[in-house]
């Protein structure tokens, strides 16, 4: 069967849509979503497949910037909106996507791609390497307690609207974004991701509630979440669902989450997407009864080796040598030094010289945040070591000391 791959027009757009909407279970997006997405989507960034009228293929990518190890805004292409009719599966529509997709984002000069995977073994076989984890919790407020830092009762906590709030809290997660590696430096619109708040999508739970906590008059956190009331024989059991909480300091912090604990008449608290080293885990009472669940996260996939290494910066001196493999991107195949100094300053220049290491370009993506080790990737057999202690020497220099963490969907 012949289809047509191309970028689709703004005529296209609700067929373009439609297909993406069926392949996820055919529940249409709410009026708002349509809207915000319709404004955020860039249709010159898209590609649909084509079989006459029906668009049975979807692609799209985000114009990014992600925060890189050392603070840099790298810029990145944000990989979404995917998807094949299940009439059109295995014919190598989204191979073909793939290919059509990675090669614009060489000609764009992004030297990374990112997306979180709805099914996780579809994207290793294009170069994408699990980066981040995020945890999700589930809080028995009823039998855990916080241990709470000094300074804590000194924070004033403020209930406003999502609406009325979001400057502020932008502003707290503009400051924090170059702290945490594979967080999204936020584009002009994307702040309404934050308060997108469609009555289909609370799940019998209230409309979003925002607190802001302050400090001299300082906003210095914030918490976005809902409630969804519960009773049972013994009285209430409502649960608290968070959807965003970030502080500047751990005071405020600690009294956002204290004021969560608090809510009355719930029992429970649960976080879908929390950073795998989430501080809260160091507060509570006991981690037992909190249902830690640590899943994959945000994927990264290096478009331009020479460009991506030398956008992070290195937590030891490194000189090393990287024979890369990478069927799909071919201009990335091949030896490459990667040299750097005390500063963490590095470059990443082709050479003929023996190798050090050998990984793919999966591995590679990654250990590229630095949150997943390269000692664990060699132990797995996913990188060999060709000189002795190359290994341990790479794995020093890309691992961080804050656990990357992609704090939103895209």
């Amino acid at each position: 069967m012949n289809t047509e791959l191309r970028i689709p027009s703004v005529a296209d757009w609700d067929t373009w849509l439609g297909c993406l909407e069926l392949a996820f279970g055919g529940v249409p997006l709410t009026p708002e979503s349509r809207e915000m997405y319709a404004t955020l989507s860039r249709p010159d960034r898209s590609l649909g497949h084509w079989d006459g009228a029906e668009c049975v293929g979807t692609a799209g990518a985000y114009a990014f910037q992600v925060t890189v190890p050392g603070g840099a805004a790298v810029p990145a292409a944000g990989v979404t909106m995917v998807s094949v009719a299940a009439t059109h599966r295995r014919q190598g529509l989204l191979t073909s996507m793939m290919r059509r997709q990675l090669d614009d984002v060489r000609s764009w000069g992004e030297p990374i791609a990112v997306l979180k995977a709805s099914e996780p073994a579809i994207y290793g076989r294009f170069g994408y390497g699990a980066a981040t984890g995020e945890t999700g919790l589930r809080i028995d407020t009823s039998l855990v307690r916080l241990a709470l830092p000094p300074g804590t009762d000194g924070v004033r906590l403020r209930r406003v609207s999502p609406a009325g709030a979001l400057d502020a809290c932008e502003a707290v997660y503009a400051r924090l974004a170059p702290d945490r590696p594979g967080t999204p430096v936020r584009q002009p619109g994307w702040e309404q991701l934050a308060v997108n708040d469609p009555a289909a999508h609370r799940e019998g739970g209230s409309p979003l509630i925002c607190v802001l906590a302050e400090r001299d008059g300082e906003v210095t956190g914030y918490v976005t979440y809902r409630v969804r009331p519960a009773w049972d024989e013994a009285g209430p059991r409502g649960t608290v669902a968070v959807r965003d909480l970030a502080a500047l300091d751990a005071a405020s912090y600690a009294a956002l989450w204290r004021f969560l604990f608090g809510i009355d008449l719930t029992s429970s608290i649960e976080c879908g997407n929390r950073p795998a080293d989430d501080a809260v885990l160091r507060l509570v009472s006991d981690v037992r009864r909190c249902e830690v669940r640590l899943r994959d996260g945000l994927y990264v996939r290096l478009v331009d080796v020479g460009a991506a290494l030398e956008a992070r910066r290195y937590r030891a001196p490194v000189d090393l040598v990287l024979e890369v493999e990478d069927d799909f991107c071919p201009w990335n195949a091949g030896r490459w030094r990667l040299t750097g100094d005390a500063k963490g300053v590095a470059s990443c220049r082709r050479t003929e010289d023996r190798a050090d290491l050998a990984l793919s370009v999966r591995e590679l993506g990654a250990a590229y945040l630095g949150g997943v080790s390269l000692t664990s990737l060699a132990s797995a057999g996913l990188v060999r070591e060709n000189r002795p202690g190359a290994v341990a020497e790479a794995a020093l220099a890309f691992s961080w000391d804050v656990a990357p963490w992609c704090p939103h969907e895209f």
